[in-house]
């Protein structure tokens, strides 16, 4: 069994694309851990918008000047990284009832693959409860206003790849 940092926290997800709920939800998370790493995930039920390349770089952009927090790519079983990263825990965001169920169920089944890593669930932001990436691209991809409700550095290439997709799609 690896030695695990209960210092480090692991912060998963696809951030398809990062939204300002996700940017709070790690700054919060890092004023309790030591280190949060954003983890971005490759491989995924999602279909996303995003390259993992573009998603990293677009995190690290708007996360480059936080201390304590890093942003690495992942792939394959969230645990599994957690233990080879060393870390003690995994952060998580709830919004409302919704998010429980399926982020207890994740939760559950972590903790049956290793026992040894915590779940550790941060409510969201008042603000940012009714932000997901989903709502973001739908509103990004009809032409409505993002700006603020995602990084800055996020707006330009998240109008720009939905209207790449609306010529692919010969709209």
């Amino acid at each position: 069994m690896a030695s695990h940092n209960p210092r480090l926290a692991i912060y998963p997800g696809t951030f398809d694309p990062l939204t300002n709920g996700h940017v709070s939800l790690i700054k919060r998370g890092a004023k309790i851990f030591d280190t949060v790493v954003l983890a971005v995930a490759k491989s995924t039920s999602k279909r996303t918008l995003f390259t993992l390349d573009e998603r990293v770089l677009m995190a690290r952009e708007a996360l480059a000047n936080e201390r304590g927090i890093l942003v690495e790519p992942f792939d394959g079983l969230l645990v599994d990284y957690v233990e080879r990263r060393g870390a003690g825990a995994i952060l998580r965001g709830l919004r409302a009832v919704s998010d429980f169920e399926y982020e207890f169920q994740m939760a559950l089944m972590n903790r049956k693959l290793k026992r040894d890593i915590e779940t550790v669930f941060l409510m969201t932001d008042f603000k940012w409860m009714y932000l997901s990436s989903t709502i973001v691209k739908d509103v990004a991809c009809h032409g409505g206003s993002v700006k603020g409700l995602v990084p800055d550095c996020v707006v330009t290439p998240l109008y720009k790849r939905c209207e790449e997709r609306r010529r692919q799609a010969g709209d």
